[in-house]
């Protein structure tokens, strides 16, 4: 196929063929690297938007946002007062303990005016009190118990005495490992740091596999209570399942947690499957359920299951960050959701009918739909994932609500 040269017919057909072999070259490789170049802005935009993802545009923890994520926070303009308490707040001091519950008072008198130098005695009606709260010296208590064993002079058999009962059969006492669990468990702190906090505060020193055993002893002796919070759970009208995973070595697991009104119950397991989920809420929960898109969750029947708001408020606020039309599309279907809050704070607080808000949400429900089909319709681009079913915020039954996930075009 014939092509038309880089240069003047005149001027291509008195040019060396050395030279023109050497210009179509450079010209099918210049050809080349445009077509490279065309596909740069997509990913440079791509790879930008994964650099600025935080805690409020994806669902990465808050704790992995970089330090200049809290610059993007909008300032607010100086007031011109002084920092610090303003004139009419009402402080915030430390109470007093009342004096009935006070283990030590001692009483300070003025021996002399401090004027005249005369002798003073009697009793000030209200004094001003001073107290001073300390920790006494904390030496741990070791008991020895010394079973003997003893001969019967009559028969010759030897007997041995039994330890008392409620006596711990291993090294430590309940109250030290009570404490030791809870560092490890409700303080999160590594078994390393457990062991230098017992040893600096109350004197105990303790081995890394010590610590250890305690926290499966002390786990045997929650057991029950734990299998009752459980059972708890499956029985509620309502509950919230999240889990998230780690790695600690090349193994990985995750922790699960399911939330009711009163009780919370965390697992730790290798699976992030449903499964877990069934084991959680058993096989007869019937309330609501609240829950992510995680695909673990489908089993559970869709409308008895309330979708997370919170992922697709990040998405929508990932679209605004995006710029462009993106940020229009963005802005107004978190306007759609914000009058959808609105209307469930009123409704809460008693000045808004269920019903009347059940009706509000008929129409409500339709308008992200009508919304994102405009917009695709009006924009090309490629797919950008932005909602799941239309779910009424606060309550775990979907109104008119479609299972599937709604895909719009990522405007440019």
């Amino acid at each position: 196929m014939d092509t038309k040269p880089p240069l003047p017919q005149a001027i291509w057909e008195r040019t060396p063929a050395e030279v023109q072999a050497y210009i179509c070259a450079l010209e099918a490789r210049v050809a080349v690297l445009e077509a490279m170049v065309q596909h740069l802005p997509a990913t440079i935009q791509q790879l930008t938007e994964r650099l600025q993802q935080n805690s409020r545009t994806s669902s990465r923890p808050p704790s992995s946002d970089p330090p200049h994520a809290m610059g993007k926070r909008p300032r607010r303009e100086p007031t011109g007062r002084r920092p610090g308490g303003q004139p009419g707040h009402e402080g915030q001091a430390r109470t007093l303990v009342p004096v009935e519950e006070v283990d030590v008072v001692v009483p300070v008198k003025p021996a002399r005016c401090h004027h005249c130098q005369h002798p003073l005695q009697g009793e000030d009606p209200q004094p001003q009190r001073h107290q001073v709260t300390e920790i006494p010296p904390v030496k741990p208590i070791v008991t020895e118990y010394q079973v003997h064993r003893l001969v019967c002079p009559a028969c010759g058999e030897e007997t041995r005495a039994e330890v008392p009962v409620g006596v711990p059969m291993g090294g430590f006492g309940p109250r030290l490992q009570a404490i030791t669990a809870l560092c490890t468990g409700a303080y999160h702190l590594s078994k390393r740091t457990t062991q230098r906090a017992l040893a600096d505060l109350l004197g105990v020193q303790l081995g890394l596999g010590t610590i250890a055993n305690l926290e499966q002893a002390t786990g045997q002796a929650v057991a029950k209570p734990v299998a009752e919070a459980r059972a708890y759970v499956q029985h509620q009208s309502a509950a919230y399942l999240d889990e998230t995973g780690w790695r600690e070595g090349r193994q990985r697991a995750w922790l699960w947690t399911a939330v009711t009104a009163w009780v919370t119950v965390f697992v730790i397991r290798a699976s992030r499957g449903g499964q877990v989920a069934r084991e959680l809420l058993g096989e007869r929960f019937w309330g609501g359920l609240v829950t992510d898109r995680w695909s673990g969750y489908t089993w559970y029947s869709t409308w008895r299951r309330q979708v997370c708001w919170a992922p697709l408020r990040r998405d929508i606020d990932a679209m605004i960050e995006r710029g462009g039309r993106s940020r229009e599309l963005g802005e107004a279907l978190r306007a759609q959701a914000q009058q959808m809050f609105q209307w469930w704070y009123r409704v809460r607080e008693g000045t808004l009918a269920h019903t009347t808000f059940t009706s509000y949400m008929g129409f409500q429900a339709k308008s992200p739909e009508n919304l994102l089909s405009v917009f695709a319709a009006n924009h090309r681009g490629c797919c950008y994932i932005v909602s799941g079913s239309s779910m009424c915020a606060g309550s775990p039954r979907p109104l008119g609500a479609r299972s599937r996930s709604r895909a719009v075009g990522e405007l440019k």
